[in-house]
């Protein structure tokens, strides 16, 4: 800017010495030293008023433009499948429902019911407790000659993500009475014994003795091998569990690592809606290890808020993400 300064006001003296009077510059009209702001002269540039024309990221520059939401039938897909992935990671890792299918477990659990089983607490370890109702696979043919249903496709998707109990599965449900350890006896019509103690057993279906008189396996004195479980039905006189299946490979145990895990609630129908606590049976002295059953009663709601907790945080990092696109 100096030099062309220098340059307008020397053209100005030569003609003074020309004879010509001396012009004074108009600020206004000499573009060489206004500042970039004002128009150039000849009337190129842009008005006084456009901002600049920069590709900047001064002050001046305009804000970019919010991205435009996504309509809501893109955004389903999303939802979906998100869904459906934590429906998976629920049934695999947390919760899983399983329907009754027999009158064995009455009046505990009646046919037709629903039940939620937790299926974290044996990821950390903890395996069944005497008084746990609990669902297994069949351990060698239990359920040979069960009528089995042909579930549609429906029924087989929901199946698969956990929202449907598995009609394909081959899978019980039975009381524990018995641990790795125990010795189990039934002499007559009762009652039932567990380490030589006399068990009182309220939650047997009305009418029905707690032991068996039959020679199928209704009268018996067992060992329970570590690594093992012996379960049998509320419904004693109703109900094929480990007492009648003494021939099998396992001799009528049940391995540990065939449990899928403690049924926790009575979730269908609602009027019969509650939880299945371990029954104060099992609370006599030398019956129970009871800091290890505390421990699988509180894992479980751990498990369930767990399970209600992820799709929370999945949430608020979804609006944090859309909030920072539109600020």
């Amino acid at each position: 800017m100096g030099d062309v300064a220098v340059g307008a006001r020397s053209g100005h003296d030569g003609e003074e010495h020309r004879g010509h009077p001396v012009e004074t510059a108009d600020p206004a009209g000499d573009g060489a030293v206004t500042s970039g702001s004002d128009p150039v002269a000849g009337g190129e540039g842009p008005p006084a008023d456009e901002p600049p024309r920069g590709g900047g990221d001064g002050p001046g520059d305009p804000a970019p433009k919010a991205k435009k939401p996504r309509s809501f039938w893109k955004e389903l897909p999303i939802l979906i499948g998100i869904a459906l992935v934590l429906a998976l990671l629920i049934k695999t890792f947390l919760v899983q429902a399983f329907s009754i299918p027999s009158a064995s477990m009455e009046n505990t659990l009646k046919e037709g019911d629903r039940v939620l089983v937790d299926k974290l607490t044996p990821w950390f370890g903890s395996e069944p407790e005497r008084g746990e109702v609990v669902v297994f696979h069949d351990p060698d043919n239990w359920l040979a000659g069960e009528a089995t249903t042909d579930p549609n496709a429906l029924q087989t998707f929901l199946s698969w993500i956990g929202l449907m109990p598995s009609a394909e599965e081959k899978d019980l449900i039975k009381r524990v009475v018995g641990v790795g350890g125990d010795t189990v006896s039934c002499k007559g019509t009762g009652p039932l014994t567990v380490n030589g103690k006399a068990l009182d057993e309220p939650y047997v279906y009305p009418g029905n003795t707690p032991c068996s008189q039959d020679d199928q396996g209704g009268q018996f004195s067992v060992k329970v091998p570590k690594g093992f479980i012996w379960v049998m039905g509320d419904h004693r006189q109703n109900s094929r569990d480990s007492r009648y299946n003494q021939s099998d490979k396992n001799h009528g145990m049940v391995p540990v690592d065939q449990v899928v895990g403690r049924a926790i609630v009575k979730a269908w129908p609602i009027n019969r809606w509650g939880t299945l606590p371990v029954p104060d049976t099992f609370d006599q002295s030398g019956l129970n290890n009871q800091s290890s059953a505390a421990a699988a009663l509180t894992v479980a709601p751990e498990g369930l808020a767990l399970a209600g907790a992820v799709p929370v945080v999945l949430w608020r990092r979804r609006r944090a993400v859309a909030q920072s696109e539109n600020g």
